[in-house]
């Protein structure tokens, strides 16, 4: 039963990876649905409160570093509010209109349009705020891959 609760397990995992390139895939839930299921199929015995404890802070980690990496990419190269909302929905649309490439078109171009419109600014300014987009979704990428890695790491630690 073991090997069965840890191929779901990977499944899970894998498909949380995905969600790094597909961001409408919530890779939190994926990771620890992978955990919840392996218990569930094995036991939760090897998973206490330590366990779990650790989890959640990492899983507060990932929401976290997912935000305020894109905003901080914004405000950093002087876009507004504005920008990050237009670069959160490029980022959830562009990979369905553009596939592959749409997962760093979609921000960027979103940011883009979003200061051009909302926030009057001038091209040049929308232009930079579209590279802070896209510097701060590529930062959130690369820390959700290494906490997700970590994640796991310590999951394989208490499980074995």
């Amino acid at each position: 039963m073991e090997w069965i609760a840890w191929i779901v397990a990977s499944i899970f995992f894998v498909i949380a990876f995905v969600g790094l390139i597909y961001p409408v895939i919530p890779s939190v839930l994926f990771i620890v649905g992978g955990f919840l299921l392996y218990g569930l199929i094995d036991t939760f015995s090897s998973m206490g409160w330590l366990f779990w404890t650790i989890q959640i802070l990492f899983t507060i980690l990932l929401f976290g570093a997912d935000t305020l990496a894109n905003l901080f990419g914004i405000k950093r190269f002087g876009g507004s509010k504005a920008g990050g909302w237009g670069s959160t929905i490029g980022l959830l649309v562009g990979p369905f209109v553009i596939p592959v490439a749409g997962i760093l078109i979609g921000p960027f171009i979103g940011a883009v349009i979003a200061e051009l419109l909302v926030s009057r600014s001038s091209f040049k300014q929308a232009l930079r705020s579209g590279v802070g987009s896209l510097i701060g979704f590529l930062t959130s990428v690369i820390v959700k891959a290494v906490v997700m890695a970590v994640m796991i790491a310590v999951f394989i630690f208490f499980v074995t």
